[in-house]
């Protein structure tokens, strides 16, 4: 089992990844500070009177302003596919109020910025009502259903990618080499070494020289400790041969 579009989706632009905003009506994109709410919506953090908030002032007759998110996918280490490119287009409304601090409290549950005190006064925070998303990667573009994003979760793994692959790498290696080759057979016994290059909820992709190989875990992973929990009898494989031969 594999992601779907509309989990990378969320998970491209939860708020971990740079983003930039192509703005109607302003010159050039924009790099904007943003995440995203339970529902997928965008939500955008900027200082009041700054170049952003002056972009995203809305026209008297409108209340809101159009613009586009563009965020792309960064891999963890080298050698690791990327996940592509996410473009969220939509309207932009500015919140005030106590609609300004429930959507602060929705941004601090992915970013707890110390910034968001501010809002209100020196920062300003927009909510993007979504319009239209759509994935890229290796060339092709798809549409994504919007009822589909909005129900996707992004991947619990993500944020701490980098540190469970250097972690695999740094003290699991072997282990996880020789778990590779069991899973994969003989196209995995001879040649590079098998190492980690990405994770997420549903497996783990491998490079072993110039290919890679993606291996589904029996059932999708909620957070660290389950992946821990998962991983076990992988990591411990010779402890547990150990204990059967004893």
């Amino acid at each position: 089992m594999q992601p779907t579009h509309a989990e990378l989706a969320r998970t491209i632009a939860a708020g971990h990844l740079p983003a930039t905003a192509h703005i109607a009506c302003h010159p050039g994109p924009l790099p904007v500070r943003h995440v995203t709410d339970a529902r997928g919506r965008v939500l955008l953090l900027s200082p009041a009177g700054g170049s952003v908030a002056e972009a995203l002032r809305p026209a008297p007759d409108t209340g809101d302003t159009a613009l586009v998110l563009d965020i792309p996918d960064v891999p963890p280490v080298a050698g690791a596919p990327a996940l592509g490119r996410v473009w969220v287009s939509g309207w932009a409304t500015p919140l005030t109020g106590e609609e300004a601090r429930r959507a602060a409290l929705d941004y601090a549950d992915t970013d707890a910025a110390a910034d968001l005190l501010d809002v209100g006064t020196t920062q300003v925070i927009h909510r993007m009502d979504v319009a239209e998303v759509r994935h890229e990667r290796h060339g092709v573009l798809i549409d994504v259903d919007l009822d589909e994003y909005a129900e996707a979760t992004p991947d619990p793994l993500h944020v701490m990618e980098f540190d469970l692959i250097a972690d695999l790498a740094g003290h699991h290696a072997a282990e996880m080499a020789a778990y590779v080759r069991r899973r994969l057979g003989p196209a995995a016994r001879s040649g590079d070494e098998p190492r980690v290059v990405r994770l997420d909820r549903y497996g783990f992709v491998v490079r072993m020289g110039a290919r890679l190989a993606r291996l589904a875990f029996p059932r999708p992973v909620a957070d660290r400790h389950d992946l821990a929990h998962l991983l076990h009898p992988v990591l411990c494989h010779r402890c547990v041969r150990h204990d059967r031969v004893a």
